[in-house]
């Protein structure tokens, strides 16, 4: 299972690279301003993250879900907090959600499997 980790971090970091390094401003910019926003704040990192997995559950982004998924895992929320936060993005987004809330739990378990 912890292959699905290390696939979706190889994917994704082959893409990022491949996408910035065609050298658009406009991608580059909104990329940092991704990295810049989930940075400690007013709202530690923690909270930012959980509130980066509600909006990518609710608004149905598989890969959005794993990203913040394992951002969250690698600064200690725990199941129980990561389970409250999907229930909370299930309620709001409705029962549409219910397949990536099940996507989002294997990835859970594939996080926590690693070795």
């Amino acid at each position: 299972m912890a292959d699905l980790v290390q696939e979706f971090n190889d994917y994704r970091s082959k893409m990022n690279d491949k996408l910035l390094a065609d050298n658009n401003l406009i991608i580059k910019r909104i990329f940092n301003l991704d990295t810049n926003a989930y940075a400690e704040g007013a709202l530690d990192v923690k909270t930012k993250e959980l509130l980066g997995l509600v909006a990518s559950a609710v608004l149905r982004c598989d890969d959005c879900i794993k990203y913040h998924l394992e951002t969250s895992y690698k600064n200690g929320i725990t199941k129980a907090e990561m389970m409250e936060t999907m229930g909370i993005a299930t309620l709001v987004g409705g029962t549409i959600v219910i397949p990536h809330l099940r996507r989002a739990y294997e990835f859970w378990e594939a996080l926590e499997n690693q070795k």
